[in-house]
């Protein structure tokens, strides 16, 4: 006998629908698969079998063949066991509905016939909104994740034994769990641990990183060790207004994708800070692997991604930087198909100026030579570091300001600022200034005759490049932006390109 039930795959942070055929014929017993299923589907075979028996069900002594359409897309994870094990069930008589085509089911399953949590349940939701399903089938604590998604009626389930009563007496079913449906926990790191007012001094990094909160720019802090880069670098997220809808939606799909949500987590409210060691791979920083997942670029999308001791990464792993901090995407090829992740981040590094990390420092001599200097900076390629807006020195803060009992301004005061000129910016122009390409760029960052002959004399005095020479105007519509002004006179580019140093 035949069945055929709805579940989804995810590829990239998007999901599409795969029919699940289970055909329960005479012949010798066991489990037939196709339709490209990989190894963590294949194995499934064994789970179900289990499952159903331990669940008080008969797993039927005849040949099962399951067909995964469509046939040329490969179907990977284990959230196919729960419509697998549906189908073996509908085609034995068990569950009533031989075709369940309105419900799209998606779930591990146990030996023991429990249901554990998926990933990418989010996408798939959204999916199933799109392409009409009237109701998901889904494991208990991912329910809150999926509730996010309006119009569509959630069967959050703990068991194959509750799946099937769910599909066989949707009403009694909903009487009997209407009371487990409980609202999303918004997901997302506290403030109150990384506060501004701890920082004492360091009145220019503290300048900079609201400038960069301020226009979305990518920011690198030279330094001695302990003179608070890290402690600073921290305390960025706390000044970045909250996610506005689409893009906690975005965010915490990705997360979503990656199993990084809790259970009963709903969208993210919170903009995400990541800060990967320094011994990453280019594939855990950019995204990749066999089925693809989402990199720590990706997962700092529309939020900060902190690279501390940056010229302590490898060179190759800082390289494949250089083209999603241009498109604000990834895009990873595999032989079957490209899947492509947003990663619209901010990019703050930390490093020291020496491998002994006391050049220029007063109070303690380096005792590097020159070559070795030359060497440490070199680990930053130029066009890495024509690619950070805003470069500034951190000077080692003297002893009586370490001391000091006066606090400084709070992240709460300085986020007031950055949300105005956000807003500005949003207001004007749909993007941030760090987003702000061709004639959108000119035509909102046109110079008065001072600043125009003070950039003229920049230009050829530093050796600005044709990028560079943007990110200088980036910066300096950012400051306007700070100071409400709606142009940009000689102070904003000034201070902009103090902070283009190399």
């Amino acid at each position: 006998m035949l069945a055929c039930v709805r579940t989804a795959a995810v590829y990239g942070i998007e999901a599409c629908t795969v029919s699940v055929e289970v055909d329960v014929s005479f012949g010798l017993p066991g489990i037939t698969m196709v339709g490209l299923p990989d190894t963590s589907v294949r194995e499934s075979r064994d789970r179900i079998r289990s499952a159903i028996r331990n669940s008080g069900f008969v797993f039927p002594e005849h040949r099962v063949t399951v067909n995964l359409a469509p046939a040329d897309i490969r179907k990977a994870g284990s959230s196919f066991d729960l419509p697998i094990a549906i189908g073996v069930l509908a085609a034995s008589g068990v569950v009533t509905r031989r075709n369940v085509d309105d419900v799209l089911l998606l779930g591990e399953l146990s030996l023991d016939g429990g249901i554990h949590s998926a990933r990418g349940v989010l996408p798939i939701a959204a999916a199933a909104r799109r392409e009409r399903f009237s109701g998901l089938l889904l494991p208990r604590p991912n329910q809150a994740e999926a509730s996010v998604v309006r119009g569509l009626e959630l069967f959050g389930v703990r068991s194959l034994d509750e799946a099937v009563s769910a599909l066989n007496d949707p009403a009694a079913f909903r009487g009997a769990h209407a009371e487990s449906v409980v609202a999303p926990v918004p997901a997302g790191l506290a403030r109150a641990d990384a506060d501004f007012a701890d920082v004492h001094g360091q009145v220019l990094t503290r300048r900079a990183l609201e400038i960069a909160a301020a226009g979305g720019h990518n920011t690198l802090m030279v330094g001695p060790p302990g003179s608070g880069k890290t402690m600073m670098a921290r305390r960025v997220a706390g000044i970045l207004p909250a996610l506005v809808f689409e893009e906690a939606l975005e965010v915490t799909s990705i997360h979503s994708v990656a199993g990084l949500l809790g259970a009963g987590h709903g969208l993210m409210s919170q903009r995400p800070f990541r800060a990967p060691h320094h011994t990453i791979s280019d594939v855990a920083l950019v995204g990749g692997g066999q089925n693809p997942r989402p990199g720590e670029i990706s997962l700092a999308h529309h939020g900060v991604l902190f690279l501390d001791e940056m010229a302590e990464f490898n060179r190759s792993v800082l390289e494949v930087l250089r083209q999603p901090l241009e498109e604000g995407c990834v895009r990873i090829a595999r032989a079957l198909r490209t899947v492509s992740f947003p990663a619209r981040f901010m990019l703050i590094g930390a490093m020291n100026p020496c491998p002994c990390g006391f050049h220029g420092d007063e109070s303690r001599p380096c005792r590097c030579t020159p070559q070795q200097i030359a060497r440490y900076g070199a680990r930053l390629s130029g066009p890495l570091r024509d690619r950070m807006d805003l470069t500034v020195a951190v000077a080692a803060l003297p002893a009586r300001e370490l001391s000091s009992a006066e606090s400084s301004e709070s992240s709460a005061s300085i986020r007031e600022r950055v949300e105005a000129a956000r807003a500005r910016q949003l207001a004007r122009d749909g993007a941030l200034n760090a987003r702000l390409h061709g004639r959108a760029l000119r035509s909102r960052t046109r110079l008065d005759s001072d600043a125009r002959r003070l950039f003229d004399r920049a230009l050829t005095q530093l050796a600005l490049t044709a990028r560079g020479h943007d990110r200088v105007l980036r910066v300096a519509r950012t400051i306007a932006d700070l100071e409400a002004s709606d142009g940009i006179v000689a102070e904003h580019l000034g201070e902009a390109l103090q902070f283009r140093g190399e």
